[in-house]
């Protein structure tokens, strides 16, 4: 089973499209994508089908950007709507609404953007317009519905060595964290598929800013106001200072883009072996 129908269907974001930072709050976006209420079937996109090859390059671009919070197969995930009971795709006709969602993003909805082409994004429509005609098939009476889970064993496969060595090496992680600073008793704050999200997409990873005034002195701290006006933060003091952004030069790193830069050179190994080892740190 490939990881990512597995884990990248809980997360981690428009299609977890790449961070959008345009956030007032300075908030990293959460892993809740924007719901969509049930779509009555669209005869006109209901019956479109589309040739398998197209279709199978949707599914693996899908699997590699959306499936973390959408699920496997576009039936919801933990954290993301059933995309086969989308009015919007629903209405879409050749990528025309998926398309702007997909490079846009929903950032206030904690969906990310992502800049695809135009080719990627006629695949990943016909995709998902393929696995709503085939939930539609199967639907009936006695059908199940709701969103599809996560199995707890899924998260338990990968091996905790190759772990360790892929977050002290390749994935680059030690730069920015700790197994006895800032992941400390991590797995026993987080279980399971909560774990997994916090690893691909941390839900309150706070952004840091510097401010560098006219007289040449920097103030850095925890981003807290950001608009076209005002630069606001809380220095070391847990104090709150704000300026005019035209008075001052400022600079703002996002923890949360590094995870996200990941979500292209993951393999499904490294996933699994990353979870296997951030479960060991109680």
């Amino acid at each position: 089973m490939n990881l990512r129908s597995i884990v990248y269907r809980s997360a981690r974001w428009s299609a977890v499209s790449l961070v959008g930072l345009g956030l007032s709050a300075a908030q990293a976006p959460s892993l809740k994508a924007q719901a969509v209420g049930p779509a009555k079937p669209n005869s006109a996109t209901a019956s479109k089908s589309y040739p398998p090859d197209l279709v199978q390059k949707g599914s693996a671009l899908f699997r590699q950007d959306c499936s973390f919070c959408h699920g496997r197969d576009a039936g919801g995930g933990e954290s993301g709507p059933d995309l086969t009971r989308s009015k919007l795709v629903t209405q879409d006709l050749s990528g025309d609404k998926i398309g702007p969602v997909v490079r846009n993003g929903r950032p206030d909805k904690g969906m990310p953007r992502f800049d695809r082409s135009d080719a990627q994004i006629a695949s990943l429509a016909a995709f998902i317009h393929t696995q709503q005609n085939n939930a539609l098939a199967a639907s009936g009476p006695r059908g199940s519905g709701g969103r599809k889970g996560v199995d707890a064993a899924d998260l338990q496969t990968g091996n905790v060595e190759a772990g360790k060595q892929y977050f002290e090496g390749a994935g680059g992680c030690a730069t920015c964290h700790s197994p006895a600073g800032d992941l400390a008793g991590i797995a026993s704050r987080y279980k399971g598929l909560e774990l997994e999200e916090q690893m691909l997409y941390p839900k309150h990873a706070r952004s840091k800013v510097t401010v560098t005034l006219a007289s040449g002195q920097t103030i850095t701290g925890a981003l807290e106001y950001l608009d076209e006006f005002t630069v606001g933060l809380i220095d070391a003091t847990g104090s709150y200072r704000s300026w005019r952004t035209g008075d001052v030069h400022y600079t703002v790193e996002a923890p949360v883009n590094a995870h996200v830069e990941q979500f292209s050179k993951y393999t499904d190994d490294d996933i699994h072996n990353l979870m296997a080892y951030l479960q060991t740190l109680r």
